[in-house]
């Protein structure tokens, strides 16, 4: 029986990463007139920021300077960070897990203040009885040890819980965790494909929690 949920933050429960891709690749082009694709964007979301640096630095033949565009995509994104809501369905498919009495938590590769500060700002940190982030763990996604370590601190098995996820990496994560896991995409990742055993939506509206529950813990 499922009796855990645990969320992908970035892309799944606040779309960050369709501002971050446009702050980002604005100041890539403007710093180094390199034009970065949605597609290789792509490939590091989910994942450590290394993935993409070091695709740039590959392509131009350069190292550049991470700290610099980090910072820069920092501040861009926080003067335009008020645009941000939570994702459409992402709130009332909350509700419903709640009302199942399944436990909720976060596993993000993301770092620890910047999860925290989004969960407070929508007023829904207290919903999830753990948060862990990349301070938590040597590897983030697809590396399964987020996920891990969430379910060992809710006292779940991996066959007992399900993942919402929006990438191709954080579902690998849950997959290779022994979780179920359904993937809901956003505007910067609906292009891609996803792990065989991952069952795609494309709105949370669309995942039938109760019929999903009954029918994922009896695959």
């Amino acid at each position: 029986m499922i009796k855990a949920v645990i969320f992908d933050f970035d892309g799944t429960i606040v779309d960050t990463e369709s501002l971050w891709y446009k702050v980002f690749k604005h100041i890539l082009f403007e710093d180094y007139g390199f034009d970065l694709r949605l597609e290789d964007f792509a490939k590091g979301i989910g994942t450590s920021d290394d993935i993409l640096f070091n695709y740039i630095d590959d392509k131009l033949g350069i190292k550049v300077n991470r700290k610099s565009i980090q910072e820069k995509t920092e501040r861009a994104f926080q003067s335009q960070r008020d645009i941000l809501i939570l994702r459409e369905g992402v709130q009332e498919l909350i509700g419903k897990c709640i009302e199942k009495g399944l436990k909720l938590g976060v596993a993000s590769s993301s770092g620890r203040e910047w999860v925290k500060h989004y969960l407070k700002h929508f007023g829904i940190e207290s919903l999830f009885q753990t948060v862990k982030t990349k301070e938590d763990v040597e590897k983030v996604k697809p590396d399964p040890a987020l996920y891990i370590k969430a379910l060992e601190e809710m006292g779940v098995e991996p066959e007992e819980s399900l993942a919402i996820e929006d990438s191709v990496n954080g579902s690998i994560a849950a997959v290779q965790a022994g979780m179920h896991c359904v993937a809901v995409p956003n505007d910067v990742t609906h292009f891609l494909s996803f792990h065989e055993k991952v069952n795609r939506y494309k709105a949370f509206s669309e995942i039938p929690i109760d019929e999903l529950i009954i029918w994922q813990s009896s695959r």
